[in-house]
């Protein structure tokens, strides 16, 4: 990614999914923003952008970290908020196994009282052992968790999938959790 795309792209997922007061707006039901607003923001603070540029930051991000509506009308984060939004997902079943990336040093914080959400509103979790691998890698030495999701759902705990294939749910209990290494 280029560095000003790259640039663009923390700043849209600092202003869509923690602080969008920082351009002056207000995430709407289901974390939407109106795109226009959203460049008029992002003018007023000095890094201007046009609406074709974020399309194209939209639909070249790797990671699929922002969904623009049918119409091109609103913009929002696909999930990783830590603003309150409801972002009107429907429970899904998830699959009997999936991944959670740390890094090595919190292991046994982990494992002692399980996973947390933390900051965020959701743990996030990925179908395959790679991309935890990547995730752990953001913070440290990594090391892969897996998550007995199936059994967590049957004992009535909610997932969802984000647009962007990234699993979330709450809490989650440390019986449910096996390093996947």
């Amino acid at each position: 990614m280029k560095n000003s795309a790259k640039r663009h792209s923390k700043l849209l997922s600092l202003i869509l999914r923690h602080a969008p007061e920082k351009a002056g707006l207000e995430l709407g039901a289901g974390g939407w923003v109106l795109v226009a607003d959203l460049l008029s923001g992002l003018d007023r603070i000095g890094s201007p952008m046009t609406q074709a540029e974020l399309e194209n930051l939209v639909a070249t991000n790797e990671k699929k970290r922002f969904t623009l509506s049918d119409d091109g009308s609103k913009i929002r984060a696909a999930q990783g908020h830590s603003v309150s939004v409801d972002m009107e997902f429907s429970p899904t079943q998830p699959p009997a196994e999936l991944f959670h990336g740390t890094a090595t040093r919190t292991l046994p914080i982990i494992l002692a009282g399980g996973l947390k959400p933390m900051s965020r509103q959701h743990v996030h979790l990925s179908v395959d052992h790679e991309t935890a691998v990547r995730v752990g890698q953001r913070h440290g030495k990594p090391v892969v968790l897996k998550v007995l999701a199936g059994a967590l759902h049957q004992s009535g705990q909610d997932f969802y999938q984000a647009e962007n294939g990234v699993w979330l749910t709450g809490n989650i209990l440390p019986q449910y959790i096996q390093e996947a290494d």
